[in-house]
C-alpha cells in the first residue's frame, strides 16, 4: 500500500488529517521510546545497525551493499543479519541463492546474498548469535534500529534526503517510528541519501535537528555498457519509492512509456507478471525493473526483463571511516 500524502507534508503544515490522527501517533512514539530503552545483548563481534527512523524504504539495502564491500576492502568478513520480509522459514538460517528464492527469505536478504554472507532471522539476537559462529568479523544488521534485542555498536539512521522525515509526526499521523529527537539519542551518524538538490533541502529542514555526524550519499547507476538513450521500456517497480527508480531511467535518456509502481515487496506472481509482459509487448516496449525486484522474478521470467543496478556512493567516507575505526580498531589496525 502506498502511504498516505500527509506524510509528506511539511512540519509545518501537516495537513488536517495529521492533526486528528496526533494523540495515535504520540501514543504510537511513546511505546517505542518505552520498548527501546531497554539495553540490548553483546554477540560477541561488532554490530553495525543500517536502520531508519522512516517506516518503508530509505536505501538501507544499498547502504548495507556498501558498508560491506568498504569492510571486504579492509580485510574484514562482514556478515548481514536480516529479519527479512514475507519469507516462509524462521531461521537462524543462511541464504543461498542457489536454493532459496524471495518468497521464502526475503528479497532484500537473497539481494544481499550476492555480495556477502546474510543470515535471516526473526530473532535478530539468535541471527546475530548464528552470524558470529560462522566467523563473523562485523554485524551489519539489515534494519533493527528499534528493535531492543541486540547491543550495536554503530547505528546509522538511514534518511531519503528527499522526503526527510516527512511531516516530523509518528504513524500513523505521519510517517515516523518514533520522534526524530528520540531517533538522534541513539543514532551514531545518519546518512541522507538523494542528489544534491534534495540535500540542500534536507539540510535546510532537517539540518538542526540531526545531532550526530551526517553523511550525504547518492545511488548511482553501475555502468554495465547498456545503452539506454531512446530505449522504449516499460517499467516496473515494487520498492518504497519507485518513482526514483523511474527517474533514474529517465536520467539515463530512455522513453519510459508506461511505468507501474507496486507495493512494496509485492509478490511477483505468474499472473501480474502475465499482465505486464502483454503490455510491454503490446507497447514494442523492453520490460525494466529494479535489482531487488528482479530476484522476485521466477527464473524463467527474469531473461524477459532488463535490471537496473544502482549502487550507493558516499561523497566522503572521512567521518563514517573515523566512527568505524575507533569501533574495530583491532580489526582494521
Amino acid at each position: 500500500m502506498r502511504p498516505p500524502g500527509f506524510w509528506s507534508a511539511s512540519p509545518e503544515r501537516p495537513g488536517v488529517m495529521a492533526r486528528v490522527l496526533a494523540p495515535l501517533g504520540w501514543l504510537y512514539g511513546a511505546v517505542t521510546a518505552q520498548r527501546v530503552k531497554r539495553e540490548g545483548t553483546p554477540v560477541g563481534c561488532p554490530v553495525i545497525c543500517v536502520g531508519n527512523i522512516n517506516a518503508g524504504g530509505t536505501g538501507k539495502t544499498p547502504t548495507v551493499i556498501a558498508l560491506a564491500q568498504y569492510l571486504q576492502g579492509k580485510g574484514l568478513k562482514p556478515i548481514a543479519v536480516s529479519r527479512g520480509y514475507g519469507g516462509s522459514m524462521d531461521g537462524p538460517m543462511e541464504v543461498d541463492p542457489r536454493v532459496h528464492d524471495a518468497g521464502q527469505v526475503g528479497d532484500e536478504p537473497l539481494l544481499l546474498a550476492a555480495f556477502l554472507p546474510a543470515w535471516i532471522a526473526k530473532d535478530r539476537l539468535a541471527g546475530c548469535q548464528a552470524a558470529v559462529e560462522a566467523g563473523a568479523d562485523v554485524i551489519l544488521l539489515d534494519d533493527g534500529f528499534q528493535n531492543p534485542l541486540v547491543f550495536k555498536d554503530l547505528s546509522i539512521v538511514v534518511v531519503d534526503a528527499h522526503r526527510g522525515f516527512g511531516n516530523g509526526r509518528c504513524i500513523p499521523a505521519g510517517p515516523l517510528r518514533e520522534p526524530v529527537e528520540e531517533g538522534m539519542k541513539r543514532a551514531s551518524a545518519v546518512l541522507s541519501i538523494g542528489p544534491d538538490e534534495a540535500q540542500k533541502s534536507f539540510e535546510k529542514q532537517w539540518g538542526s535537528r540531526v545531532t550526530v555526524p551526517h553523511a550525504k550519499g547518492a545511488l548511482q547507476p553501475l555502468q554495465t555498457g547498456m545503452d539506454w538513450q531512446g530505449q522504449r521500456v516499460m517499467a516496473f517497480a515494487g520498492i518504497g519509492h519507485p518513482e526514483k527508480f523511474f527517474a533514474t531511467l529517465r536520467g539515463l535518456g530512455a522513453e519510459l512509456v508506461e511505468m507501474r509502481a507496486l507495493d512494496d515487496h509485492q509478490e511477483l506472481t505468474p499472473a501480474i507478471f502475465n499482465r505486464l509482459e502483454s503490455q510491454a509487448k503490446a507497447l514494442n516496449a523492453q520490460l525494466v525493473t529494479t535489482e531487488k525486484d528482479a530476484v522476485r522474478l521466477r527464473p524463467e521470467d527474469r531473461y524477459k526483463v532488463l535490471a537496473l543496478p544502482v549502487r550507493l556512493e558516499i561523497d566522503d567516507w572521512g567521518g563514517l571511516d573515523e566512527i568505524i575505526q575507533r569501533l574495530i580498531p583491532s580489526k582494521l589496525g
